[in-house]
């Protein structure tokens, strides 16, 4: 099972300085899931059509059945990942970005200029993320526990989460 961790940032992708977003994701998930898989990691710079490419690389080329995203999620005018996320997904799932502003707004006031979102690509469920490593783990707590139930209902592999850390959600049949 792949999944895709995709930092969008101008200054990292740069080398300005060194992405901390993308491996702080891939050590949540490693940390999170209980089930065996890989990573297919990307840093790239704040362009929507190159965001929206790698988007479409990840879900329909590489196979990816989750894509989490960091980066490009404040009001700042190169901020464009949500746009590109919804310009590429055919439902929007705006649950998961109300939740993830709702518990950071428990920590930072600024919450409310994030503009997270998520949504689905054929089998694949996109989810941007914040880009600061504390908010990452935060707001993933929050929304894994509905992440590997959105996966089975749209086809894709069956994720298992470690319950010492996160449980998944899953309405008993």
């Amino acid at each position: 099972m792949r999944i895709g961790i995709l930092t969008v940032s101008d200054r990292a992708s740069r080398g300005v300085y060194e992405d901390l977003s993308g491996p702080a994701i891939r050590a949540c998930l490693s940390e999170m899931l209980a089930c065996e898989w890989q990573a297919h990691c990307m840093l790239i710079p704040d362009e929507q059509d190159q965001i929206e490419a790698t988007l479409k690389a990840m879900c329909d080329d590489e196979d990816c059945c989750l894509v989490v995203t960091t980066g490009g999620t404040g009001p700042a005018k190169r901020d464009v990942t949500p746009e590109a996320t919804e310009a590429v997904c055919e439902k929007l799932l705006p649950g998961f970005g109300e939740l993830m502003r709702a518990v950071s707004l428990k920590s930072v006031p600024t919450a409310i200029l994030s503009r997270q979102t998520a949504g689905i690509r054929g089998n694949s469920l996109i989810v941007n993320l914040p880009g600061k490593p504390t908010a990452i783990r935060e707001c993933l707590l929050a929304v894994m526990p509905a992440i590997p139930y959105c996966i089975d209902l749209i086809g894709g592999p069956r994720l298992e989460t470690n319950e010492a850390v996160v449980k998944a959600f899953r309405p008993k049949v």
